[in-house]
């Protein structure tokens, strides 16, 4: 038998199952969505599976497809187990992605995208209405004539349509991001087209014998639904319900059959559990509800990716751990959560974020965007992005981690360019590049910490907002984490504390690396009076001793020796370092 494929980039599900890709079921959620309410509204993040779960209800609802059901889910959980509504409906689907944010066109090609798949669905359904029925179509010259007629045509033959959109709000938010919230408004409120287009489908939902019995839109934010929330009122969001928490992406238990299927094919010349130990940390821990905390889901495009280099390359470190396509979409969403130009609150989340990994909040169901820089809006934003997954809940708020490295590495991008755009001056990435290969391979760490200082020091305009230890530790660790030499942990749990910085070997990229560290950094405010470095030495060598002794630390190390680091800084200026002797074996 012909090993199955990766489908990596791909969101057709027939030629899935047809051209023998490996397709991780999620065909039982099929009964969960007919059992909640008719017009359902679901938000994840970009490259998450939206496009393939549409696809696979397409192939599941088409009455056109009603007899190739054996064919098309012989092999899924739904085929031994079918639903009352199976093969009933005309599909009209939409792919928003699709439209030009060209302020200029956008309104034309927003249009022509929705007369084109009207057509398609005529084409598709022709057959199953009157000879005229055609011929009368094409009389109908906008989109909402259109979408009216095709309404009233199947009511009248007694049809259902099952309407399928898909990035309902991409072209809407690059709009904003990029063009401002006049333009944006223009397309969502008052007589807005897009606005007049939610209406209409409204429209075709209500009345006796309604054409339209279902509809289920996907997207990535709910800002442009809840600015179109008085025209199209009747959509459930199912967001964070917990029966729809894993309906994309893989669960951990998904992932290791998918990857057991290619060990006994023999593409897989490491173990299960190592490929899950390597991927783990940079796609995993993504969860959006409550009731389901420790029920992570991976990125399904991260892994896919993944798994499509590592069965060329056989490497099981990718020189590319980030799929270049994952971080254009984050350069895209960058331009929405735009870094306040003075660095203010919103800014701040993003420090809290680099330092801690975590914040807290009550996340907003729905907001508008003219509130989008209210705090808790931007928490939620970064929610709905994925930048963020709910890791527990804290005096009824939920606390909010950055779930993995894939994303740690976006929020230090952020963060960098927000300096970058408010400084005169940054630290060159080709010199922390080359003090940190000196101090993985020679063990000059000093330099490291002394650059910093310096170049912070240099810039004056910096020190009203690097003052702060959190700020302090973030703007280092941001800068440090663009090199390759180490995955940087900050605050790494270990022996029941938190190290300040944890530099993880990446031995897999740098084999012949020698040092490894925990780091130790007390700060003190600019204004300190009375230091005791005696002290805070004793203090700081205390907690390294006892981060050196956990066994996490021991079993990440390779080949390195670790080493034990204390950083003393006053402000941005380092006074004061010190090393103590190797833990013994």
């Amino acid at each position: 038998m012909i090993t199955k494929q990766i489908p990596y980039g791909i969101s057709d599900y027939e030629r899935v199952v047809n051209e023998s890709y490996y397709y991780v079921d999620k065909t039982m959620y099929i009964e969960k969505i007919e059992q909640s309410p008719s017009f359902l509204f679901l938000i994840r993040p970009r490259r998450f599976g939206k496009s393939l779960l549409l696809s696979m209800l397409a192939a599941y609802y088409d009455i056109n497809y009603a007899d190739r059901f054996e064919e098309l889910f012989g092999n899924q959980y739904i085929f031994n187990k079918p639903t009352k509504d199976r093969g009933k409906y005309l599909i009209l689907s939409f792919n928003f992605s699709l439209i030009d944010a060209d302020p200029k066109v956008v309104k034309t090609s927003f249009e022509e995208h929705c007369t084109e798949q009207c057509n398609i669905f005529v084409d598709n359904y022709a057959h199953l209405f009157s000879t005229n029925f055609r011929e009368e179509y094409h009389k109908r010259l906008s989109v909402g004539a259109q979408l009216q007629y095709l309404a009233h045509s199947a009511s009248y033959n007694n049809l259902s349509i099952y309407i399928l959109i898909d990035e309902y709000d991409k072209f809407t938010s690059t709009i904003l991001a990029s063009h401002g919230k006049k333009l944006y408004n223009d397309m969502t409120h008052g007589a807005g087209f897009y606005r007049s287009f939610f209406s209409v489908l409204k429209g075709m939902t209500t009345g006796n014998a309604a054409a339209v019995q279902r509809m289920f839109i996907t997207g990535v934010s709910p800002l442009t639904m809840d600015d179109l929330t008085s025209g199209f009122n009747i959509g459930s969001n199912v967001t964070l319900e917990p029966q729809f928490n894993d309906i994309i992406g893989f669960s951990e238990q998904e992932l290791r059959t998918m990857l057991d299927y290619f060990k006994a094919q023999g593409k897989m010349p490491h173990t299960v559990e190592e490929i899950i130990e390597t991927i783990r940390p940079w796609y995993n821990n993504y969860c959006f509800a409550e009731e389901c905390i420790g029920n992570n889901m991976y990125n399904s495009d991260m892994v896919l990716y993944y798994l499509n280099a590592y069965f060329s390359s056989g490497e099981i470190v990718l020189q590319e751990m980030i799929d270049h396509n994952i971080k254009t979409d984050y350069n895209q969403l960058n331009r929405l959560v735009k870094l306040d130009a003075a660095l203010g609150k919103n800014f701040s989340v993003i420090q809290e974020l680099a330092e801690t990994g975590q914040t807290i909040t009550a996340i907003k169901r729905a907001f508008p965007a003219e509130e989008l820089t209210d705090t808790s809006n931007f928490k939620s934003l970064l929610f709905y992005f994925g930048l963020l997954s709910i890791a527990g809940t804290f005096r009824g708020k939920v606390v909010l981690r950055v779930p993995n490295l894939v994303v740690r590495d976006q929020l230090f991008r952020y963060l960098i360019e927000g300096y970058k755009g408010r400084f005169d001056k940054s630290i060159d990435i080709d010199d922390i590049e080359e003090v940190m290969e000196n101090m993985a391979y020679q063990g000059e760490w000093k330099p490291v910490f002394e650059l910093f200082g310096k170049r912070l020091g240099d810039a004056s305009v910096v020190r009203e907002f690097i003052e702060g230890e959190a700020h302090v530790k973030g703007f280092m660790l941001a800068h440090m984490s663009q090199t390759n030499h180490y995955i940087i942990y900050p605050e790494y749990e270990m022996a029941k504390g938190y190290a300040d910085f944890y530099f993880q070997p990446n031995v897999y990229l740098h084999p012949e690396m020698l040092y490894s560290y925990i780091v130790e950094i007390k700060y003190l405010k600019r204004d300190a009076k009375d230091i005791d470095i005696t002290k805070m030495r004793s203090d700081a060598s205390e907690q390294l001793r006892r981060y050196a002794a956990d066994p996490k630390v021991g079993a990440s190390l390779g080949s390195t020796q670790l080493r034990l680091v204390g950083v003393i800084m006053k402000g941005w200026e380092v006074i004061d370092s010190f090393e103590l002797p190797p833990p013994q074996e």
